[in-house]
């Protein structure tokens, strides 16, 4: 199978079959793409939210996608956007609202995406200090945010978002644990 992509109107091509003799996560390269390929890798691979329109990422404020590849075969996404929620400052904080690994990546993965994408975000928006993002206390410990030096910041209750506009169906109903990372600025 192959997904259709690319950064800035650059079309490309990734596979999605498991062609790469990968051992270790150090040998995958986190680069910059598409908000629509973020969106169909994510579908893919995430375990609880398959569905963020590629729409949804792309009108927000600030945003950026990044995939895990070795060679043209994608191992991970990570969607980052302007909080969803309104009370964050925009200017100083981004979301990280999707996280995906394909099954066979190798161990770390999450972990690996995640410092990568930190250092690029820093690089790229000056204003962005904070970074935060919810767990799903329904199917995960929040491991990963825990390895990755994240600081657990509070826990939101469920709450439809059936209520406000006309949406698709809540795709999951857990309490969720607000995570939050400082960006240390010039390191």
């Amino acid at each position: 199978m192959t997904v259709l992509g690319g950064q800035h109107g650059k079309e490309n091509q990734t596979t999605l079959q498991q062609n790469t003799n990968i051992k270790s996560c150090r040998e995958l390269e986190v680069k910059e793409i598409s908000h629509k390929m973020a969106s169909q890798l994510n579908r893919l691979w995430h375990s609880r939210l398959p569905n963020i329109h590629w729409s949804n990422i792309a009108r927000n404020r600030k945003y950026v996608c990044y995939g895990a590849f070795k060679g043209h075969e994608a191992f991970g996404v990570a969607i980052y956007s302007s909080p969803v929620n309104q009370k964050y400052d925009m200017e100083t904080t981004l979301e990280l609202r999707r996280l995906a690994i394909k099954p066979e990546a190798p161990k770390n993965t999450a972990s690996r995406i995640i410092s990568q994408t930190i250092k690029k975000i820093n690089q790229k928006f000056e204003t962005v200090t904070t970074i935060i993002s919810y767990q799903d206390t329904e199917v995960h410990k929040g491991t990963i945010y825990a390895a990755s030096n994240w600081e657990k910041k509070g826990l939101t209750k469920y709450n439809t978002w059936g209520k406000s506009r006309r949406r698709n169906k809540d795709q999951a109903t857990g309490d969720k644990i607000r995570w939050e990372y400082t960006i240390k600025k010039n390191q």
